[in-house]
């Protein structure tokens, strides 16, 4: 009798660890909520938990994105604004180069590039970033905008503006 009650102890014991056990997709799931309840470092905290323990896992580009765009908000309390856009680049560029394959994968780069370029003004490494997203994406849905920004590299807005409006005025003075 003591032998059957120890084995259905061990069975119950079994049955809430594996019920207590967090996935991956619950991880997930729980830091979107933390995301909408505003509550960012909770939501990085989830994000990287699913990094670390699941790291084979289909989630993990996505996790990594959601923290990028965490940081690229720059709504963490104790990070500097450049220090956040720093780890928002980081983020996206380790999307890049740990899962090519991803969906992620594109847009990573070029939110990369973007950040470097409007944000951080890091011209070069902007410039790296739009030809190589311009190289492996030849028909990626920012392809416009890509050619675009890398064309307008380091331009204040009053030059592409002024650069826009050359041709019409021209066209319109004959």
């Amino acid at each position: 009798m003591k032998l059957l009650k120890f084995f259905l102890l061990l069975f119950a014991m079994l049955i809430v660890s594996s019920c207590s056990s967090k996935t991956d997709k619950n991880l997930f799931d729980n830091a979107k909520k933390l995301v909408e309840q505003k509550k960012y470092s909770e939501a990085i905290n989830l994000y990287e938990q699913i990094t670390k323990d699941f790291p084979e896992s289909p989630n993990v580009p996505d996790a990594l994105f959601e923290m990028a765009k965490i940081y690229q908000g720059q709504v963490i309390k104790n990070i500097d604004a450049k220090e956040s856009l720093r780890k928002a680049v980081s983020l996206y560029k380790k999307i890049f180069t740990k899962y090519p394959n991803s969906q992620r994968a594109g847009s990573s780069i070029f939110m990369a590039a973007f950040i470097l370029a409007n944000e951080l003004q890091d011209l070069n490494a902007a410039r790296t970033a739009y030809k190589l997203y311009i190289e492996k994406y030849p028909d990626g849905e920012l392809i416009k905008d890509a050619k675009i920004e890398l064309q307008n590299l380091g331009k204040s807005p009053e030059e592409v503006l002024r650069e826009k409006m050359e041709p019409k005025i021209k066209n319109e003075s004959k």
